[in-house]
């Protein structure tokens, strides 16, 4: 069966007939694989100015992309999506003027492999015998990106992954259908502007959720790694199911700690950003935890700009004791992702106190303290065993752009690989280059 281009929404093949959702996803594998070694060598200066491209084709194809979100923000609020997606699904003038100008960063990023055709030396070092040995940079392969309601992973994934060497298929969820395909549509003539193949970004044209699946099994052995960007199921699904390398975090249970060191003024601004900037963002604050010591004095003023703000505060007895406005904490907020201007609020005996509340309940994704004491700093960026550690900042710069990677496909969670914003050179691997003069190993 003949499948048709993706410009609209939920395209599917015959439902009777799984069968085509295999063939189109291995063909999509096929032809990512058959591009991989020409983007591999393409040279840092032409995936430069792919990218460069890239950024210009989104600004020229403005109207087309708000055209398709438009869809997708009526088709959304139709379904019922909450406040927090729709949030992340919207895109206006500037937030895609965000997203070229991302691009743009990218582009001016130092190309992770170096010169072609070999790569950047990562080390390099002679043996006794006169064998020189060099490990250099490579890239991973064919990434495979899974996610849901924000179509700004399309050109940040697509640009990463081209800016480390690597093709990438991505699979966007039906929230973000029509405005995905539009921004790829913008990606597909940028590269074939540039020469290089159109496969090396792909973008799967349907939302059969069998697409899926068939990214799971690794399309006979046409990808390398996945990436699931989304909610919960959807990362669980993946990791659970996928039986090839999987990178991905799950969710961004973040805390600010509001040491009793803490400068007041600081302490309200940052838990008032932390929280309220962007609430549907991984890297939103949605546990405070403030010293008993300075509770009293603090949380009063910490309380009353968030609510103003318009978040619900749900406190433990002694911060409803503090501040009567806060609603009764549940166990179950205590290391939920509200991912909504709900935060909720403990009061802790001290550092010690604030750590394991955060090893408990925390996901590893991104945690700060506030404090004006460079001992407990300290010790809280030292102890406090998650991707990303801040001392007086807002945990919102959990962002790759805000890390001057220009952008990030994600924020990851695990120890292996990589850990914290996953950028361009986080989507390299390496591979040892030896150079003898003939030496052969003696019995």
């Amino acid at each position: 069966m003949k499948f048709p281009s993706a410009g609209g929404r939920h395209l599917n093949p015959d439902p009777a007939s799984s069968v085509c959702v295999t063939n189109l996803m291995r063909g999509m594998g096929v032809a990512a694989r058959a591009a991989a070694p020409k983007i591999r060598l393409a040279g840092a200066d032409t995936r430069t100015a792919a990218i460069a491209a890239m950024a210009r084709a989104i600004r020229a194809g403005a109207e087309p992309i708000l055209a398709a979100n438009r869809v997708d923000m009526l088709a959304g609020a139709e379904a019922g999506l909450s406040p927090s997606m729709l949030d992340r699904l919207f895109l206006d003038a500037t937030r895609l003027a965000g997203i070229a100008a991302a691009l743009d960063d990218i582009a001016a990023l130092p190309d992770p492999l170096g010169p072609a055709p070999l790569g950047t030396e990562l080390a390099r070092w002679s043996r006794p015998n006169g064998l020189d040995i060099a490990r250099v940079a490579v890239p991973i392969g064919v990434i495979g990106i899974i996610f849901e309601a924000r179509p700004n992973v399309v050109a940040d994934a697509a640009a990463l992954c081209l800016r480390a060497g690597n093709c990438a298929i991505l699979r966007a969820g039906s929230e973000a259908f029509a405005t995905a395909t539009a921004i790829h549509a913008a990606l597909r003539s940028a590269l074939r502007d540039t020469g290089l193949p159109e496969a090396a970004i792909g973008l799967v044209p349907i939302t059969d959720r069998a697409a899926v699946g068939e990214m799971l099994t690794g399309l006979d052995g046409a990808l390398d790694l996945l990436i699931p960007r989304g909610g919960k199921s959807l990362v669980e699904r993946v990791q659970k199911e996928a039986r090839i390398a999987v990178l991905s975090h799950l969710e961004g249970i973040c805390h600010t700690y509001i040491h009793r060191a803490a400068d007041r003024e600081m302490a309200v601004r940052i838990a008032l950003n932390a929280k309220m900037r962007r609430t549907g963002l991984c890297g939103a604050t949605e546990c405070l935890l403030i010293d008993q010591d300075c509770a009293d004095e603090l949380l009063p003023a910490i309380a009353a700009a968030l609510l103003a703000a318009g978040c619900e505060l749900r406190g433990d007895a002694w911060a409803c004791e503090i501040v009567p406005a806060m609603i009764p904490a549940r166990p179950e907020d205590w290391g939920h992702e509200f991912l909504a201007p709900i935060l909720a609020i403990r009061v802790v005996d001290d550092l010690d106190s604030a750590m394991d509340h955060i090893a408990r309940f925390g996901s590893a994704h991104t945690e700060c303290i506030v404090t004006e004491n460079q001992e407990a700093a300290a010790r809280f960026l030292a102890e406090v065993d998650s991707a990303i550690v801040l001392h007086n900042a807002s945990t919102q710069f959990a962002d790759g752009g805000e890390f001057g990677m220009g952008a990030e496909i994600g924020i990851a969670t695990g120890r292996l690989h990589a850990r914290g914003p996953v950028g361009a050179r986080e989507l390299t691997t390496f591979k040892y280059v030896l150079r003898g003069t003939g030496q052969i190993r003696p019995g």
